[in-house]
This record gives C-alpha cells, structure tokens and sequence, in this order.
C-alpha cells in the first residue's frame, strides 16, 4: 500500500500543472470554478501523500494552495449568485 499514497501524490501534482497549463494556453479562465477545483483537489491529493511521509514545506504550500483555491471558488460563485444565470 506504500505506492498508492504516492500514486495519490504525483496524480496530485499532475493535476495542479494540469490546471496551470490549461490556464496559460488559454483553454481554462481562472474565472471558471474547474480551474479552482483542479487546484483545491491536486493539492488536497498532495496533502493526502504527506500524510505518510511528511515533508514541512511541501504541506504549509499545499496548505496555502487549498485556501487560495477556496478563496477562488467562493469570488467566483459569489459573482455568479449576484449576475444570475
């Protein structure tokens, strides 16, 4: 079971570059819930993968990254509960 936490972690990863490579060629907006979804579930996957080899830095940024990404998610369904459909 050692490699499926590592298997969490690097699918994690992946998933954040993911987000930020869709974002800088144009095919995401930071303005769509997805872009902040992708980055609230890789760094919670990363976060998940430190649990069982812990490593201090990587957690306090993937930490910072799941707040910033909620942050995100709430500017952008509060901009969209007061446009409307």
């Amino acid at each position: 079971m050692e490699i499926f936490h590592n298997i969490v972690g690097f699918a994690g990863s992946a998933l954040i570059i993911l987000a930020y490579l869709l974002l800088q060629t144009g095919k995401l907006s930071n303005e769509q819930p997805v872009y902040s979804i992708m980055n609230l579930v890789g760094a919670a996957s990363v976060i998940f993968s430190l649990c069982f080899e812990f490593n201090l830095s990587a957690f306090i940024l993937e930490a910072f990254w799941v707040v910033i990404s909620i942050v995100g998610l709430a500017r952008v369904w509060n901009r969209n509960k007061t446009t409307g459909p």
